[in-house]
């Protein structure tokens, strides 16, 4: 904070008022910011809307129209299971406006093959890229599936630490999560030193990665959940291109783990896209957030 000299001199008396009502304002901000930002519990209505996306509409949206910019990619690893099931490890953060625009497709993938629980809404940091970006947390959820384990880990809260210029910690890595993302985030896998063990990270059960968001978050902003929820039904949306065509690479790479099964989830429009995650080779773009401790 620098204060501003308008005359030459300041009293004591002067100086004090000044840096108390701008610590005041400081704080006023910080409140206002954490409550717009804060978890809330979504209606039932709007959590129907996004797990419940017409195929018929995913299939008319096919790749998205020119809006999906990177899709999973081969990995040539040992396959990682949890419960008997292919796993699909998700790590990412509530600040992060990239993770929150992958959410959003994640939701609509993974709903092809289970069920959620406990999704709640939130927004992402208001001074990161794309701030306020409307999207969901994974943090205090569950999913269901007969198919698939979702492992999510949302790593910091979108709360501010001025103490350390980050994010407050929220869950951590177990040393096994650590050690895959230290190994799948970073050359060859990804294209630059830069982007290691950044964020969004999606682990297809060790056989194929994503790092960093598939489309750009801009394409949510300015709009309200139960907006972009409706836009998810109609093919000719940029939303609907963006969300719903990342959904469909997403569920690609699924169903490839789980052998085309449920024939519901892995169709035709589904199955044509397959042949694409076959390079190893990330398409990377600024489209990622390396974590800020809290």
């Amino acid at each position: 904070m620098r204060e501003v000299r308008r005359s030459g001199h300041k009293t004591a008396i002067q100086g004090l008022a000044i840096t108390v009502a701008a610590v005041a304002l400081t704080a006023v901000s910080a409140v206002t910011a954490a409550a717009v930002t804060a978890p809330a519990s979504a209606p039932a209505s709007l959590i129907f809307a996004v797990t419940h996306v017409p195929t018929s509409a995913t299939n008319a949206v096919g790749t998205g129209s020119g809006q999906v910019v990177d899709r999973p990619r081969a990995a040539p690893g040992t396959l990682l299971t949890a419960d008997g099931k292919p796993e699909m490890l998700y790590i990412g953060a509530e600040y992060c406006p990239y993770c929150g625009a992958e959410r959003w497709s994640m939701i609509v993938a993974l709903s092809r093959f289970g069920r959620f629980s406990g999704l709640s809404t939130i927004r992402s940091s208001a001074t990161d890229a794309y701030p306020y970006t409307p999207t969901w947390t994974f943090y205090g959820s569950s999913f269901t599936s007969k198919y698939v384990t979702f492992v999510p880990v949302e790593m910091y809260t979108n709360v501010a630490d001025p103490s350390t210029g980050g994010y407050t910690t929220l869950q951590k890595l177990t040393p096994a999560q650590n050690a895959l993302f230290a190994k799948w985030d970073a050359p060859p896998y990804v294209t630059s030193m830069m982007y290691d063990e950044s964020y969004p990270f999606i682990d297809f059960g060790n056989k194929y990665i994503t790092a960093g968001a598939s489309y750009n978050p801009g394409v949510l902003s300015g709009l309200s959940w139960t907006q972009i929820a409706a836009d998810l039904s109609k093919p000719h949306t940029k939303v609907a291109e963006a969300v719903d065509g990342t959904a469909n690479y997403l569920t690609a790479a699924l169903c490839k783990l789980t052998r085309n099964q449920p024939a519901a989830a892995c169709t035709a429009t589904i199955r044509s896209l397959e042949p694409s995650l076959s390079s190893r080779h990330l398409c990377r773009w600024a489209g990622q957030d390396q974590p800020r401790a809290g």
